[in-house]
């Protein structure tokens, strides 16, 4: 009996808790209620935040071991005014909302600094682009290549075999630009980190492979010699005796440049077409800033090597018999070394370079067949009749 008291007393105090604390809650919400309809509305951006507050929005971040913190926010950023809608249909896709003063469309890859005036980053903006796609085994050729650049030109290496940090044993190599992704062909790194709009600060384009002996090569004198003869796409000559599959690519000592050339029977069903005329190779092209518009949208994503490419570039300038040419008096030698065939895999028995080499050819037909049905498709849906 005495313990079926003590359990319903219990009971009883625990549920006179529970109200106590609910009746509690209830009081302290209604009050707080009537002291905030009590004052008049305050402005946040009046108040006036302790110091302690303020200073944990500063940016910190750690660099070699030192601290930078204190970055101050510009002091209208309370008062940044509402706009009206924007739309230029003239701006690029994607940015008709705004306002064309803003609009940044293109861009480069000049190296700038963390630091100071970005009016005062660069000291000298180079004028043309080259472009190797290369393996550390090449290191000592890529070092002879570039040495025959200036300033003028900016260096990008595209790295298939991952290796980077091993070329900063060149001094030029820290104000180059490295990509590095393994495997990848010059093509495929080109579609991907040349779009027109990022390469828009260079006159011209040297999409080079790694392979290539500079001895008898100016680049500075190939420019000139470029815009002389008003070369929009060209390469220069290659030495007869090293690496030549087109009579029109091999150097003629007579001659600065050279536009057209005679090649086997049957090979040329005009003239001025290739590769009799308006024709070099995809060893060592050098474009135009407006040629290279045109070529890079021509440029197919899954078709990595390139090949038929060569055959096509007339398409981009005209007319091409006279604006695609080759530099005799500034001339290379094609080495001829075997690298993008150790990138392959070895598949039934086949070796690596043997499954390349297939592909090559394979893309080259692909890429035929996807030039003519683009043809017909067009002529047919405007009503036109090939010329």
């Amino acid at each position: 009996m005495v313990t079926s008291h003590r359990r319903f007393t219990g009971v009883f105090k625990r549920s006179n808790d529970s109200v106590r604390l609910i009746i509690t809650t209830i009081m302290g919400m209604a009050f707080g209620y009537f002291i905030g309809i009590s004052f008049p509305s305050v402005s946040l951006a009046k108040i006036s935040l302790p110091s302690s507050i303020i200073s944990s929005l500063d940016v910190a971040f750690n660099d070699d071991h030192q601290r930078l913190s204190g970055r101050s926010f510009p002091e209208n950023l309370g008062s940044i005014p509402l706009t009206p809608k924007i739309y230029v249909p003239t701006n690029p896709r994607g940015a008709e909302s705004l306002p064309p003063g803003i609009v940044v469309a293109e861009s480069d890859f000049y190296l700038r600094r963390l630091w100071g005036d970005p009016s005062e980053d660069l000291r000298n903006k180079p004028k043309y682009l080259v472009t190797f796609t290369v393996g550390l085994d090449q290191k000592n050729n890529i070092d002879a290549c570039v040495k025959k650049f200036s300033e003028d030109f900016q260096i990008l290496l595209f790295h298939y075999d991952g290796r980077t940090s091993e070329w900063d044993q060149f001094e030029w190599s820290k104000r180059a630009v490295h990509i590095s992704i393994r495997k990848q062909t010059k093509w495929w790194y080109a579609k991907r980190f040349l779009h027109p709009d990022v390469v828009a600060a260079y006159d011209y384009i040297f999409i080079w492979d790694e392979d290539l002996g500079v001895e008898h090569f100016n680049a500075e004198k190939y420019i000139q010699l470029v815009k002389k003869h008003g070369l929009e796409i060209s390469q220069p000559g290659l030495e007869p005796n090293n690496g030549l599959t087109w009579q029109m690519t091999k150097r003629r000592g007579d001659r600065e440049v050279h536009k057209s050339t005679e090649e086997k029977p049957g090979w040329c069903s005009d003239p001025r077409l290739p590769p009799c005329a308006a024709f070099v190779e995809i060893m060592a092209p050098v474009f135009s800033r407006e040629a290279w518009r045109c070529v890079w949208h021509m440029i197919q994503n899954d078709l990595v090597h390139g090949w038929g490419l060569d055959f096509a570039l007339r398409r981009c300038v005209e007319p091409a018999h006279e604006k695609i040419g080759v530099v005799d008096s500034q001339w290379i030698v094609h080495q001829v070394i075997p690298s993008l065939g150790s990138q392959g895999s070895s598949e039934n028995g086949k070796a690596p370079w043997e499954g390349v080499r297939v592909r090559c050819r394979n893309e080259w037909t692909m890429f035929q067949d996807r030039l003519a049905n683009a043809d017909k498709a067009y002529y047919a849906q405007n009503g036109k009749t090939r010329v």
